[in-house]
């Protein structure tokens, strides 16, 4: 442990190593009078103290600690405090007789005690963990991020570069701070800041986020693309280049003190929150384009916990538009890592790792491709190994990757002319439409042939075939269609795959951008669905009703988390319960089913599950009459109001 942590920061006052509170304080009344209280305990086994952080590191050790033995660190701290109280605490309770250990931050208590701590650390590590004050506020970034959607739409921003604009301009601040050696925004560090920018003019602030795009692509692959792209929509913008000294200190200063200051980036609920900020603004600058649907990070959350991500899985997403499945995952893995066995050394190895090698994505769409660059390299990189074009070309890349999990939202409304013409063999006059007929099903079937290819080659060179987990958001007419085109592509996919999973998801999930209905579908890829003898489905497909997330639509907001009396998370209570029933595969009325399904049934629990009477009101009876209606008016069948069906409907 000493060696570890630093043989040259031991403070030790008597003999046998060991630090005395009473010596320390001059004697057992002097050290009572500091206290304020009498106390048992004052002889620490390992204190460590750097000087240059007012780091203190106490290490209590035992054979094998008990839940007893944290009240008597708990009293070290408190003389710690008491006698040296400018001093940071890190407290240690560790067994001798293995590697177990529990460490707190300031304070021993639930609230304060570090999870994932699994090894001694290095003083330094230790000094880290109070670098930086920021707090992570999740309704202060949405609200500020409003509010800077706002500002840019004064300053005549074009809505379309929003995203790309806000997410550029965080990397050139994040930057600058780093550089500056600002460990905390507050009044003072804000107005520094600002100072230091008064001194450039516009031009060199635009040149500044352009080196620093240039920097943290070095070593990308395709830089030249990604940096002409993030050039194009970010500094080589007209409107933009319009854009007077003024106005960037003021858009600078409210990224810092709006945004920045709410974000602890080296949490992983901090980056969540940069995850959120820049999929909100996405939603906030998207209006123009309402077939646009962001993922949520919420329910990109839930397809990584469904589909098991951890610090060992290789993630792809064929259709990666702003990054936000990458990032999840990412931010997912990395967090993992805390609590592997080993050093900080060793977890940091892990994520670096992470970052270069387990995070692949695809995107056709070249503002799109900027935009998940961005993302990508606001979370610390991992953007080296997104490629710009079709999925339909990318089976290579899909082989080389050799995902363990796929996440992916497709383009609901894809058009014909992109998809590979052997898929569109039996599409007839479909095939020369506007639109995708099987609803975004080709792309689950693509990335099936590629799972394919890869067994066949691994069965070649005599190695064992592989499974991967798919989670893929669709549209609802993707479960329920029951046209010919659709219905083959369905069949085509179980052939090889095992739907294990269909979740109906809440309406307006993509709110305020695409309005479309969706549902999430979960697959073992490599894994037939069917008996090859019987060519009966092998075991019963789980069907979730998932339309309660505990979010609700808050104005210039979308739709934000909601929270109990207690402040907790009303959404990681309703996710807890969506796993559990989905993992031990229960069946609850009104909120499950298990069905065995084939190509020519139906994919959503409404078909299955019983009805809960119990939760049944008047307002269900009058959405359903009001769905039903607005369903007649979109099919023409209802023409004005007053109007009658058309003949042959049941009324």
């Amino acid at each position: 442990m000493t060696d570890t942590v630093g043989l040259q920061y031991v403070t030790t006052n008597i003999e046998g190593g060991e630090f005395s509170y009473v010596a320390a304080a001059g004697s057992k009344d002097e050290l009572r009078s500091a206290l304020g209280r009498d106390y048992v305990h004052f002889k620490l086994d390992l204190r460590f103290f750097d000087s240059e952080t007012n780091t203190v590191v106490l290490i209590e050790t035992k054979q094998s600690f008990v839940d007893a033995d944290i009240n008597q660190l708990r009293e070290y701290v408190d003389q710690e405090k008491a006698l040296f109280p400018k001093n940071k605490i890190i407290a240690i309770l560790a067994n001798t007789t293995n590697e177990d250990l529990r460490v707190w931050k300031s304070v021993v208590d639930d609230e304060h005690e570090l999870p994932g701590e699994t090894a001694i650390d290095t003083m330094s590590y230790y000094s880290s963990l109070f670098d930086t004050n920021r707090q992570n506020n999740r309704e202060k970034v949405l609200r500020n991020t409003y509010a800077l959607n706002e500002l840019l739409h004064k300053k005549d921003i074009d809505e379309k570069l929003r995203s790309q604009f806000v997410g550029t301009t965080l990397l050139y601040v994040k930057s600058v701070i780093k550089q500056r050696g600002i460990s905390e925004i507050n009044d003072e560090t804000a107005k520094g800041l600002r100072e230091y920018w008064s001194n450039f003019n516009a031009a060199q602030i635009r040149a500044g986020i352009q080196t620093t795009l240039d920097d943290l692509l070095d070593g990308s692959d395709n830089k030249a693309k990604k940096v002409e792209l993030l050039k194009t929509n970010v500094v080589g913008d007209q409107k933009v280049k319009k854009l007077a000294l003024e106005d960037w200190l003021k858009i600078l200063n409210d990224i810092v003190v709006g945004i920045y200051a709410y974000i602890d980036e080296d949490s992983s609920e901090g980056q969540d929150l940069l995850n959120l900020f820049f999929i909100a603004f996405n939603k906030y600058t998207g209006k123009a384009d309402k077939n646009q649907a962001f993922t949520p990070d919420h329910i990109t959350e839930f397809a990584c916990r469904v589909t098991g991500v951890d610090r060992n899985t290789r993630i792809f997403d064929g259709a990666c538009g702003s990054g936000s499945f990458l990032v999840q995952g990412m931010v997912k893995a990395l967090a993992d890592c805390t609590t592997m066995p080993g050093t900080q050394s060793e977890k940091e190895t892990q994520q670096a790792k992470i970052k270069r090698e387990h995070i692949y994505g695809v995107e056709v769409e070249e503002k799109a491709y900027g935009l998940a660059t961005t993302n990508m390299l606001i979370h610390g990189d991992g953007n080296s190994n997104i490629k710009f074009g079709s999925l339909f070309d990318s089976m290579q890349f899909v082989l080389d990757a050799d995902p363990d999990v796929i996440l992916m939202n497709p383009p609901f409304n894809a058009k014909p002319i992109g998809i590979p013409s052997h898929y569109k063999a039996e599409w007839g006059k479909a095939k020369d439409g506007k639109e995708d007929p099987t609803k975004g099903m080709v792309f689950v079937q693509f990335v099936s042939d590629c799972i394919k290819a890869a067994n066949l080659q691994r069965r070649q060179n005599n190695q064992s075939t592989k499974t991967v987990k798919m989670a893929v958001i669709l549209p609802i007419a993707a479960a329920i269609g029951a046209n010919t085109i659709l219905s083959d592509a369905k069949n085509k996919t179980l052939v090889d795959n095992t739907l294990e999973a269909v979740f109906t998801l809440p309406n307006e999930i993509f709110y305020p951008g695409a309005s479309a209905s969706a549902c999430m579908m979960v697959f073992t890829l490599g894994q037939p669905h069917f008996d090859p003898q019987t060519k009966e489905p092998n075991k019963a497909t789980f069907f979730g009703y998932y339309k309660d997330d505990a979010h609700k639509k808050k104005k210039n907001l979308g739709r934000i988390e909601q929270f109990d009396e207690n402040n907790a998370s009303k959404w990681k209570a309703v996710e807890d319960k969506w796993l559990r029933l989905f993992r031990n595969k229960t069946v609850e009325a009104g909120m499950s089913a298990m069905q065995e399904v084939t190509h020519n049934d139906e994919w959503l629990v409404e078909a299955y599950m019983e009805t809960d009477y119990s939760k049944l009101i008047v307002d269900d009876f009058q959405a359903t009459l009001n769905n039903y209606l607005a369903y007649l008016v979109k099919e023409g069948r209802v023409v004005e109001a007053g109007a009658s069906v058309e003949e042959g409907e049941s009324r």
